[in-house]
């Protein structure tokens, strides 16, 4: 049998941050990975984007932390992860999305985010080629950004490491065993895993692991695609998304990255659920049609590549964090719904705060300040909400 304080199943977007918080604060920590090596989930596959412009205030705050952290990253901890405070756009050419936007505003000042409405001639200096015809304004957040998945997510593995934290790859967990409402240990690899506590930061797997402590968590991956350009020089500084959706796809999105490369993503309809990480031929004709008709400005840039992950989805659009009634000391960090490279950050450093200051099954929180996230994010929730900025 082999001990530890805390053992985290998975070494991707939340569980690497949290490894790290956790042993700065004096923890002995162990991360069990079947990969081989941290990063290589749904990790490798995020485009990047690291925003606080959300429509629920409990991801408001989680993400405000994340860019607090990554932003100072390069003057607090040496590492350059690419970051870019290039801000989010959110485009209006329809009633519909500017109303909408408008009404979300007073829930994203009321928790503190930095936005507002600006007209068409401020959206034409942000992103100079954009098409005007029709174009009625929209929400622009400057303290959002983009940073490189690859460098942060290798940036906090080397963190936790010189903090202390075991990481152990190549392992698929085999099963729980239970003594009444408790994990008692892990198996992996062979061995037993003895901890005061275990966390699923599984991922697009976090159901599949819940399930060995009799947990029913509404966890359901669904693919998506991600493709990158050729480098060109700077000319686009926001994160621009445009929320109209047809036929064939619901919201898209492109910025440009540190590298001058454009990198987008667009949300398939209907979702295409499952685990399939083969891109596919109907996304770039599908994708680029639509970032043209937006900014034909693009029209000469070479893909380089294309790319498919998956976006562990929960029935509203909202992560899963908490302990369940059936495993008490098993805590649930996941569903991040395609959102992890985000939130990843700052919800480790909140679930380290609520673990080290002895939060427990019935006062999750201990004595974090962030005691209401617990609440609103719930297994216990209706689910009946839906996170309109998803």
């Amino acid at each position: 049998m082999r001990t530890c304080d805390v053992l985290i199943v998975g070494s991707g977007s939340i569980g690497v941050p949290l490894s790290w918080q956790l042993a700065e604060r004096g923890l002995k920590v162990v991360v069990i990975e079947h990969e081989p090596s941290w990063g290589r989930g749904q990790n490798r596959a995020a485009i990047g984007g690291l925003r606080a412009t959300h429509s629920d205030p409990a991801k408001i705050r989680i993400c405000m932390e994340s860019i607090a952290m990554v932003s100072r990253f390069k003057e607090e901890r040496g590492f350059d992860v690419g970051w870019v405070r290039g801000g989010y756009l959110y485009v209006a050419y329809r009633e519909t999305e500017r109303s909408a936007f408008l009404e979300l505003l007073k829930v994203q000042k009321a928790a503190g985010l930095d936005i507002d409405w600006i007209g068409p001639e401020r959206i034409a200096e942000l992103a100079p080629g954009i098409r005007m015809e029709g174009l009625l304004g929209g929400t622009f957040s400057p303290g959002d950004g983009f940073a490189s998945p690859l460098a942060a997510s290798t940036a906090f593995h080397r963190l936790a490491l010189d903090a202390g934290v075991e990481f152990v790859f190549n392992e698929r967990v085999e099963g729980l065993m239970m003594a009444g409402d408790r994990v008692e240990s892990l198996q992996a690899g062979g061995e037993n895993w003895e901890a005061g506590l275990f966390v699923n930061a599984a991922g697009a797997e976090a159901a599949d692991l819940a399930s060995f402590a009799g947990v029913d968590l509404p966890v359901h991956p669904d693919c998506h695609e991600a493709g990158v350009t050729e480098p060109v020089e700077r000319f686009l500084g926001p994160m621009v998304v445009d929320m109209r959706p047809d036929a064939e796809s619901g919201n898209y999105y492109f910025y440009q990255a540190s590298t001058g490369q454009i990198v987008f993503c667009i949300t398939p309809r209907p979702q295409i659920w499952g685990r399939d990480k083969g891109s596919t031929s109907a996304f770039l004709p599908l994708c680029v049609r639509r970032m043209l008709e937006l900014y034909p400005r693009l029209r000469n840039l070479r893909v380089r590549r294309t790319w498919r992950g998956m976006y562990p989805m929960t029935p509203d659009g909202l992560p899963i964090i908490g302990y369940p009634e059936e495993a008490k000391n098993f805590l649930q960090a996941a569903g991040t719904c395609g959102q992890g490279f985000m939130m990843g950050p700052g919800l480790g450093k909140i679930l380290a705060e609520s673990i080290a200051s002895g939060g427990t099954w019935d006062k999750p929180a201990g004595t974090s300040p962030f005691a209401s996230i617990f609440g609103e994010l719930s297994l216990k929730r209706g689910f009946e909400h839906t996170e309109l900025l998803k």
